[in-house]
């Protein structure tokens, strides 16, 4: 599948993605890509986070993908069985532990516990070895329960710009090949 042939909708994590993120320079860079306004980036809720993701799908054109970071990853695997139309894949890039008792901030755990059911589209899940939101065994649980294809990013910390992912060019690498493996709704490739 070509990002021509989809809408992509960005969906970012807790307090969103500001102009250095690599999903705003991806959102940018991507002539179909869009990103979903979830509702209060700093004080996340998560029903209506939900709510709004829904309504990005449901009111979507074209076959859609999403790419979620932190949070917004966990919210696509929660909404998964309530998309309306078909969504052709997912790329996941660091879920967070959101049963942990120890994340901060405390409210993130309303967004979890992780589902634990497989996700009913193609789906890639990039992890990092050192993410302070998520232990590495973890995140590998999470993405077999999901059946998606599971990256190890090694040293990462959570993949954002605090971490030195700013454009993130081995990310879109990443992407742009597990787009290449999906097939449009229409069976092409």
């Amino acid at each position: 599948m070509k990002t021509s042939d989809a809408e992509i909708l960005i969906v970012p994590g807790y307090k969103g993605a500001g102009e250095n993120h690599w999903q705003t320079r991806w959102q940018n860079n991507l002539s179909t890509a869009r990103r979903v306004e979830m509702g209060d980036w700093h004080k996340p809720i998560f029903e209506d986070w939900k709510a709004n993701l829904l309504t990005a799908v449901a009111t979507a054109q074209k076959p859609v993908i999403l790419i979620g970071h932190s949070i917004g990853s966990q919210v696509i695997v929660h909404a998964a069985p309530e998309f309306e139309k078909p969504i052709a894949g997912a790329f996941l890039v660091a879920p967070p532990d959101v049963a942990n008792p120890d994340i901060k901030p405390r409210h993130l755990m309303t967004f979890g516990p992780a589902s634990r059911e497989p996700l009913p589209f193609p789906s890639a899940t990039v992890s990092s070895r050192n993410d302070h939101f998520c232990a590495f065994e973890v995140a590998e649980d999470m993405a077999a329960a999901w059946g998606s294809l599971f990256i190890d990013a090694g040293e990462s910390g959570h993949l954002n710009h605090e971490s030195g992912h700013g454009p993130w060019p081995e990310g879109l690498m990443v992407f742009s090949k597990f787009l290449k493996n999906i097939r449009a709704a229409d069976g092409s490739v």
